[in-house]
């Protein structure tokens, strides 16, 4: 079961999602609510909630602040920002400090439970790891085996330094931690829960969003800007995954 706090100064936002939120199917079994950044940081410490869905721009203390500072506390709670449009540079920054995920306004019911899902998502793919990384270092303890979770680090860089990098591959990864390909392939499985393509491909994607979003880029700039050596390759994973195309999907926000 999760906890939940709901941060906006507009009680009737709370009250709406309050209201078409079905929280017994999602597992929350708790929810706090505060109508400021100091109020909810205040909560926060006192009831350390799994999940937080906070409005960006509030007084005292606003979203981001409030998010980097609930990071710096416990780095595994699950945050999305509310934001319109006029906020979302402060969205892009809140992604970069950890924030998991936003939502634009004007917010529906289907925005709310789909981040909602999201979020609780992320929680259960970190608890995955949290066993894994148990099961690992049980091993380690009875024989003298590879330490996965340093290997996950050093996987998790080369990951970072080259998402752009439309030549990296399984392979090239497999070369540079010397590993066999084969080894390196049921590691990654097992750390992430997901093969090495699903994963570089769902990450791409959303790098993709940010851009659409956040710059006037052409599709096949941005395909190459994350890693895609055919734009058509990305528009058709991204219509796969999001139900339109990345155009589509620019257009659908502006408006």
């Amino acid at each position: 079961m999760y906890r939940l706090l709901l941060v906006d100064d507009e009680a009737i936002i709370i009250r709406g999602i309050r209201s078409f939120v079905d929280f017994d199917a999602l597992s929350i079994s708790e929810v706090y609510e505060a109508s400021n950044g100091e109020a909810a940081l205040a909560l926060f410490k006192e009831h350390e909630p799994d999940l937080i869905l906070a409005d960006i721009n509030m007084p005292k203390m606003n979203g981001l602040d409030f998010s980097i500072a609930v990071k710096e506390i416990k780095p595994d709670t699950k945050i999305a920002l509310i934001t319109g449009y006029d906020y979302f540079d402060y969205a892009l920054t809140a992604l970069k400090a950890g924030v998991d995920d936003y939502v634009l306004k004007p917010v529906s019911k289907t925005d709310i439970q789909q981040t909602l899902q999201k979020l609780i998502a992320k929680r259960q793919q970190d608890d995955k790891h949290l066993a894994v990384t148990k099961i690992v270092e049980d091993l380690t303890k009875k024989v003298d085996t590879v330490d996965d979770i340093g290997y996950q680090e050093k996987i998790q860089k080369e990951i970072d330094d080259h998402m752009n990098d439309v030549d990296f591959s399984l392979t090239y990864l497999a070369k540079q931690l010397s590993l066999s390909t084969s080894y390196l392939s049921n590691l990654f499985k097992r750390l992430y829960g997901q093969t090495f393509q699903e994963y570089m491909l769902t990450k791409r994607l959303e790098r993709a969003k940010i851009l659409l979003l956040s710059t006037n880029m052409k599709v096949y700039e941005i395909a190459s800007a994350v890693g895609f050596d055919d734009p058509n390759y990305l528009s058709s994973s991204f219509k796969k995954k999001y139900k339109m195309s990345p155009n589509q999907f620019r257009d659908k926000v502006k408006e």
